[in-house]
């Protein structure tokens, strides 16, 4: 059973008269474990698929399971317990809390799960070390650099244990260095930790961390490659 299956999902909104597809008539599936790339220019679907996927936008029609769950059957208490538990996520703009510390924007998404102060800050702690910032735990984020907010992210995506992590152009706001920091972290809890990771990018070295890249374009998929086969690609465009 695949973690995440779609099936024929389209997404339709009406501006006036005209319909735009924002997603048409997508299918895919993704297995446990793997580290896939969603990419497209600007208006190609690919963000609209991630919120899909992380139950924050209903598509017009289709299915959609997660982990063998029909999401788009759920109530919106089953929703938010859904993306407690199950998915992890990391945005463009860190999302972190401005007056709290590394350490409690860790541990907060725990206190929705009822789990107790002391095991929350160990299990925070031990996070914040999978990404190397325990020595950052009483920083504020305005004492941290881009990349370390970006790292106390995904330490808040992880926390909780959930297999699939759903990263939305993670490096968008990073230079180049630091997004290959932050590129590496995404691998290491892919191949060390064995969490499924899917990727919104539109730039193509992002992408290139990834195993497999599945590229839209107006509202459809136009190619989904392993690693290999997309690099061939890639390169023969260039």
């Amino acid at each position: 059973m695949s973690l995440i299956e779609v099936k024929n999902v389209k997404k339709v909104y009406k501006m006036g008269e005209e319909q735009f597809h924002a997603l048409d008539d997508v299918s895919f599936s993704i297995e446990e474990g793997e580290f896939v790339a969603i990419m497209g220019a600007s208006g190609s679907g690919k963000s609209t698929c991630m919120n899909m996927l992380g139950t924050l936008d209903e598509p017009t029609s289709g299915e959609y399971y997660l982990d063998g769950v029909d999401v788009l059957a759920l109530s919106s208490d089953k929703l938010s317990d859904i993306r407690n538990n199950k998915i992890g996520f990391v945005f463009q703009g860190f999302n972190l809390i401005a007056r709290t510390s590394a350490l409690d924007n860790v541990a907060m998404p725990m206190i929705y799960k009822g789990i107790p102060e002391k095991e929350r800050y160990e299990k925070a702690r031990e996070a914040l070390k999978i990404v190397g910032l325990e020595t950052k735990e009483n920083n504020m984020p305005s004492q941290m650099s881009g990349g370390q907010q970006q790292r106390v992210a995904i330490a808040r995506a992880i926390v909780n244990d959930a297999p699939l992590i759903l990263a939305d152009e993670p490096t968008g706001n990073l230079d180049t260095k630091t997004s290959i920091d932050v590129m590496q972290f995404f691998v290491n809890l892919n191949e060390k930790y064995g969490k499924t990771v899917v990727l919104v990018t539109h730039e193509p070295d992002i992408a290139a961390y990834c195993k497999r890249i599945i590229k839209f374009k107006d509202g459809k998929i136009i190619s989904d490659l392993p690693k290999s086969e997309w690099l061939k690609t890639r390169n023969a465009e260039t």
